[in-house]
């Protein structure tokens, strides 16, 4: 669903047909800078085009160099998510079935995440008692996700993306 800007490619002929699209991005009638990455694939989705992950292509891009700058990014990246997906609800049929799930698991993970934080830190505050279960369950919820993205992309290093849950 987000085709990575500096990892994507395009057939030019596609991108053409795409571009007054592409280059007057709105969101509620408001020009929008954000997410162009996601909202292009989206674009090229709805167009009818398909996309592919090439796991042994290599590219290269800038990344944060901070931990302020690192969050900024994944805010931004996560209000393109919640945004781009409104834009993507009628594609969701036609895709492959881990694709929709992982869409879905994008945009009711944070909120059950948060709901989870929210409810283990009343836990805590009301009983004095750590909230094991909810631990447990943020740990289950996480290890799930990426233990279907492992194997989807038959990749280990995959797992990792666990560690991403404390960010989030």
């Amino acid at each position: 669903m987000c085709c990575c800007g500096p990892c994507a490619m395009y057939r030019r002929s596609a991108l053409l047909l795409l571009l007054d699209k592409y280059e007057t991005q709105l969101f509620r009638g408001r020009p929008s800078d954000f997410g162009e990455d996601r909202h292009l694939t989206i674009l090229m989705l709805n167009a009818g085009f398909r996309t592919e992950y090439v796991p042994d292509a290599i590219a290269a891009t800038v990344v944060p160099n901070s931990m302020g700058a690192y969050l900024r990014q994944q805010l931004r990246w996560a209000r393109s998510t919640f945004r781009d997906t409104l834009l993507a609800l009628r594609l969701l049929p036609g895709l492959d079935r881990y694709l929709t799930l992982d869409v879905i698991g994008q945009n009711l993970g944070p909120l059950l995440l948060a709901l989870s934080v929210l409810t283990g830190l009343a836990q805590l505050a009301l009983t004095a008692t750590v909230p094991w279960s909810t631990i447990l369950m943020i740990a289950s919820m996480t290890m799930v996700r990426c233990g279907v993205a492992a194997f989807r992309a038959r990749e280990l290093r995959f797992l990792g993306f666990s560690l991403h849950t404390l960010l989030n």
